[in-house]
């Protein structure tokens, strides 16, 4: 890009230090703000040291209420509710919401009554946006006038790019998705009194099942599965490494080669980077740091009776969905410098 784009990070959890660890060293990248309500040294602290992906490689300082790694200079600011900061003061290009809590588009809207230019959601949103992106199935679909845009989940976007393979691939009838998913950070280490009641148990000691709005997620995204696909998630004591198990139906039954074969091609030509593809027999750890959306395992697919297809994929619940998250703006970034 001609232009650095100005990020600002709202939200300095799980994926908002993702991102700024995948994107502090790009030239393309200014990360002016960063809003949480950790006070600057915890997430100093929290940034220079990660419990998953291990320390950083440049050194992370903290001068006043500036976080400082390599050329980025980055002022900290003390959260608040989406439109209490003035992005437009801050020069903020784009305000990536990676806060989990603001899932509507009223309030997202207020990023952008603030200053912002434009919002990106980290999250499966609760009612309608402008605009869901899904990098393999409908980036070249995206708008200038697109101002609130979700990336969906990480399991939304393994899911859909599974549905895609396989669809164009061998027809497909219908599926059923059991997501495998690490543990995450709004689920208990001891048993809680919660508003859910299976998510009340500890998450470090229990399988436990859980709704997913992936598969209605992808239906809208993608219309023609309307009323074909359904789900369901099991949170596990992991605190990295998710997959989702995929069984179809589908109009031409292929070979457990045949379906490996087409993923494949798909992940060494036009999926390239965001499809892995693996034979080694790797487990959820093997995937910790990986960028691509989705790992595919040759070794886990089946076939039973002619009929049913069943396929593993692997992926980083947050480190490859955060890459997405950045190439994503990218690509609205070189639309407004086309336009």
């Amino acid at each position: 890009m001609e232009k650095k784009i100005n990020i600002a990070l709202y939200g300095f959890g799980r994926i908002g230090r993702n991102l700024f660890r995948l994107g502090y060293d790009n030239p393309s990248y200014n990360f002016v703000a960063i809003s949480d309500f950790g006070s600057a040294d915890i997430l100093q602290y929290l940034l220079a040291r990660d419990s998953i992906h291990g320390a950083m490689k440049e050194e992370v300082t903290l001068s006043g209420n500036y976080l400082k790694v390599k050329d980025q200079n980055v002022r900290v600011i003390s959260g608040g509710e989406p439109g209490s900061i003035p992005w437009d003061a801050l020069e903020a290009d784009v305000v990536i919401d990676a806060t989990g809590r603001f899932l509507t588009r009223d309030k997202l809207a207020l990023h952008l009554g603030s200053g912002a230019k434009r919002v990106f959601l980290t999250r499966n949103p609760k009612d309608d946006i402008d605009r869901y992106v899904i990098p393999g199935i409908n980036e070249a679909d995206i708008s200038r006038d697109d101002k609130i845009v979700s990336t969906t989940s990480s399991t939304t976007q393994v899911l859909a790019l599974m549905i895609k393979m396989l669809d164009e691939s061998f027809g497909l009838e219908r599926a059923m998705m059991t997501t495998v998913h690490a543990y995450t950070a709004d689920q208990p280490l001891a048993d809680v009194a919660g508003v859910d009641l299976r998510r009340s148990r500890s998450a470090v000691e229990n399988i436990i099942p859980n709704t997913s709005l992936s598969p209605a997620l992808v239906e809208q995204i993608m219309p023609q599965y309307n009323g074909k696909i359904q789900g369901i998630a099991f949170n596990v004591p992991v605190p990295n490494g998710s997959c989702v198990d995929l069984t179809t139906e589908l109009t031409n039954t292929p070979s457990v080669e045949e379906a490996n074969n087409a993923v494949k091609k798909y992940a060494e030509g036009i999926l390239n980077g965001i499809v892995g593809y693996t034979s080694d027999p790797i487990v959820s750890s093997d995937v910790r740091g990986r960028e691509e959306t989705m790992i595919f395992d040759e070794k886990a697919t089946m076939i039973t009776k002619d009929a049913l297809l069943k396929t593993l994929c692997w992926y980083d619940n947050g480190w490859g969905f955060s890459k997405r998250i950045l190439e994503v703006i990218d690509e609205y970034a070189k639309l407004e410098e086309t336009s």
